[in-house]
């Protein structure tokens, strides 16, 4: 499939997806330490399915509708659909992946179930609190293959710990690690989309560049990426509302690249 067709198969699946709409999520009561999600989670049967982490939130980290940093875009109060179903819909009818589409998972770093799932989503990492055990158990999912993506988290007044509070857990988890910032033309941004300009990255409501770092195995750029953070920006945003018009159509297909982009890279590498 060609980019110029991939292209109008993404715009036809976002007009799809804002005419049919999607099931709004229901709100629930959380506590401090999440909802209760165990219930919801349902049993690994080796299709891919959507990996969401969970976190102790930092101080101030329940700003938005009372929901824990690690919630947002899981559970929706704003008549959004939850991110990672939109994002599904989409791989489904792109790819032979053949994913679970109206269900995921929600675990902890430290999770010994994390291990079945090759990819792992967290959300607002700055208000992300990390002790030694989830730290090590982390470590070595992703030195067993796993890929992690980091989305939807910026710094202060609105970012919690920001970029310091992040890379500060991850050189707890990787000793030494070193994020680096990515172009256009690695690996990642040509798994599926050729995304040729981070120009297109549309941004809801932060302000100033987006940014993309990554981390590679051993710090060697020439291996393996293992996590990948989208900095300055939320990108889940897009998928999350765009069943309900409250955001571009065409800026949607272009977060949408990013998503698939990403899921591919991590199912093949």
């Amino acid at each position: 499939m060609g980019p110029h067709l991939r292209r109008q198969t993404v715009v036809v699946l976002a007009v799809v997806l804002c005419l049919t709409g999607a099931a709004f999520a229901e709100f629930r009561a959380f506590d401090g330490t999440g909802p209760e999600t165990a219930n919801r989670n349902i049993p690994y049967d080796g299709r891919f399915t959507f990996a969401r982490l969970r976190y102790t939130t930092g101080p101030g980290g329940y700003y938005y509708c009372g929901l824990p940093a690690w919630a947002h875009g899981y559970t929706s109060c704003r008549g959004g659909s939850r991110a990672e179903e939109s994002l599904m819909k989409i791989l489904n009818e792109l790819t032979y992946l053949n994913p679970h589409i109206e269900d995921s998972v929600v675990l902890a770093v430290d999770d010994p179930q994390l291990m079945k799932y090759p990819i792992a989503y967290m959300t607002e990492a700055g208000y992300w609190t990390l002790d030694d055990k989830e730290a090590a158990a982390f470590r070595a999912y992703l030195q067993k293959g796993g890929f992690a993506i980091f989305d939807d988290f910026r710094d202060p007044p609105r970012g919690g710990g920001g970029w310091e509070n992040f890379e500060a857990n991850m050189r707890r988890v990787i000793p030494g690690a070193q994020f680096v910032d990515l172009h256009p033309s690695q690996a990642i941004f040509n798994a599926f989309f050729a995304i040729g300009s981070f120009d297109i990255i549309p941004q809801a409501y932060d302000q100033g560049r987006v940014v993309i770092r990554g981390l590679f195995e051993d710090n060697d750029p020439a291996k393996r990426l293992i996590a990948i953070a989208n900095f300055n920006t939320d990108i889940s945003d897009f998928w999350e509302f765009s069943a309900t018009g409250f955001r571009p159509i065409d800026e949607s297909n272009e977060a949408y690249k990013l998503g698939v982009n990403y899921i591919m890279y991590g199912m093949t590498h």
